[in-house]
């Protein structure tokens, strides 16, 4: 990233979306591998071992890094130089983290050999094993209680979303104890700056503008403008000196002392054959409305060609940025997504159930993001959610959580083809990846979690985010939903068409 900062701007969120994927990612991958590998030296030589880990862990570790690098890939549909650079480190940091994952660490393996196991602080316990094997019955037993129960708790997660309020961070997402927010309070506080909002317009004619046939173009466009009531005034040579015709002001252009006074204020507002039109408006910049008078006046045809700056044309252009294109960044990952999933499992319901679950675990997690920061729950102040946060948690949760779908699957699928017992592969499959996935999420959590202690909000609303998206994953989703879904379906967790599949066992 640092080569790469020679040749782009990079934003200074990478100083933490980096090493929270970069930890998270590497981490859940060496305890996937490190788990399958000594499970897989229990029975053969180290060598041997390793081809079978990489074959297996290894295979379920390149998909996963995929459908991440997909989730990120897809932020580069939005122009916006921050959701580019950000897309651009988590991809590095994922094509690392894969590729140290299947070279570095098996060589590291193999070269530690038996000694991996020493300075072991805590031996595993007896019956871990058959205590998540335990488990996996249970949740077999009434997977349509399990599954009604995990739907309703989703459900209800994803109710504060239709109160969600998006807006671009300003100064309440900086702690209070920093100056330039406090003094910024002082400023709205005592002289209102907050109230309303400057439009910057630029207007344009092939001619002079202090010409008779320009002060005339000038006239109309402000009258146009004054027409408006979210107006509330303009800036012009008309206001200036307080005329209000062309002739009048064109008139007194032509005399010695007019031009005298009005030169400076030529100077300003007028160079060639552009003009400055300032506009206040009595709206916030942040607001709807302010947006709104924008995009109205942008597509409004007028006497002369104008374009439109200041705050509330930032706001309503990067908010149209990511509205108009979010849902292409969408399509794109769910579509990489399910096509790399069905390639994986050779299953067109398995990738289907897997987009679906994530996404409503996604909107479980804005939901909860809603109710702790708008309503201000464990000491928050009560403040809106940052625009760039959806995109950025749902470009990094969705891939992430697809870790565990992966990890999952994979082995359920690799016990599905030795006996082709679907109920008898999920619980085999849930029962030896459940600890390694709760360990995996706890550790990603703690990573993502500990971004929640910083004093600036967007970093913090991310934080929470993922951690919160990573803990419903793992809890909700993966241990309750999936196997019982599993159960439910039957051998249909493995139809794809034009493919027959015996359901014999093969041991028959």
């Amino acid at each position: 990233l640092t080569l790469l900062g020679n040749h782009l701007n990079l934003s200074v969120f990478l100083l933490n979306v980096v090493p929270m994927i970069g930890l998270a990612l590497s981490i859940d991958f060496a305890l996937l591998f490190i788990n399958r590998y000594k499970e897989e030296r229990e029975q053969f030589d180290k060598k041997q071992a390793l081809m079978n880990t990489i074959q297996t862990s290894g295979k379920s570790i390149v998909f996963s890094a995929v459908c991440v690098f997909i989730g990120l890939a897809a932020m580069l549909i939005i122009d916006i130089d921050i959701f580019k650079t950000i897309a651009i480190g988590g991809m590095v940091v994922v094509a690392i983290a894969v590729f140290t994952s299947i070279t570095l660490l098996p060589a590291l393996l193999y070269l530690l050999g038996d000694s991996l196991n020493n300075g072991t602080l805590f031996k595993s316990k007896r019956g871990t094993s058959k205590k998540w094997r335990k488990f996996a019955e249970s949740i077999m037993k009434y997977p349509i209680i399990i599954s009604i129960l995990a739907t309703t708790i989703l459900f209800i997660g994803i109710i504060p979303v239709k109160d969600m309020k998006l807006t671009i961070p300003d100064e309440n997402a900086l702690p209070l104890a920093y100056e330039s927010r406090e003094a910024f309070s002082v400023i709205n506080k005592e002289f209102g700056l907050r109230e309303n909002t400057t439009a910057y317009i630029i207007a344009k004619r092939d001619d002079s503008w202090i010409s008779e046939e320009g002060l005339k173009d000038l006239q109309v466009l402000i009258e146009e403008f004054e027409k408006d009531t979210l107006v509330e005034s303009t800036t012009s040579l008309y206001s200036i000196v307080g005329i209000k015709t062309s002739e009048e002001l064109y008139g007194f252009l032509q005399t010695t002392d007019g031009r005298s006074i009005l030169e400076p204020y030529i100077q300003q507002f007028i160079k060639d054959d552009q003009l400055l039109l300032p506009i206040d408006l009595d709206t916030q910049a942040s607001s709807t409305q302010a947006q709104d008078w924008v995009r109205k006046w942008d597509e409004k045809e007028m006497n002369v060609d104008i374009q439109i700056g200041g705050e509330a044309k930032f706001n309503q252009e990067v908010f149209d940025e990511i509205s108009n294109n979010i849902w292409y960044g969408i399509a794109i990952v769910l579509v990489s997504t399910y096509l790399i999933l069905l390639v994986a499992f050779r299953s067109v319901i398995i990738p289907l159930k897997a987009i679906l679950m994530n996404v409503a675990g996604l909107a479980c997690t804005f939901g909860i993001l809603v109710w702790i920061f708008q309503e201000g729950q464990f000491g928050i102040d009560p403040t809106t959610i940052s625009l760039i946060i959806p995109v950025f948690v749902f470009s990094l949760v969705f891939g992430l959580s697809m870790d565990y779908e992966v990890f999952l699957i994979s082995r359920i699928q690799e016990e599905y083809q030795k006996t082709y017992n679907n109920d008898e592969a999920t619980v085999i499959g849930l029962s030896s990846t459940s600890k390694i996935i709760t360990s995996a999420a706890l550790i990603m959590i703690v990573l993502t979690g500990a971004f929640a202690f910083t004093g600036v909000v967007p970093v913090k609303q991310i934080g929470i985010g993922i951690a919160v998206a990573i803990f419903i994953d793992a809890t909700i989703i993966r241990l309750l939903l999936v196997p019982s879904l599993m159960k439910l379906l039957g051998d249909w967790n493995w139809w794809l068409p034009f493919v027959r599949r015996t359901t014999k066992k093969k041991h028959d």
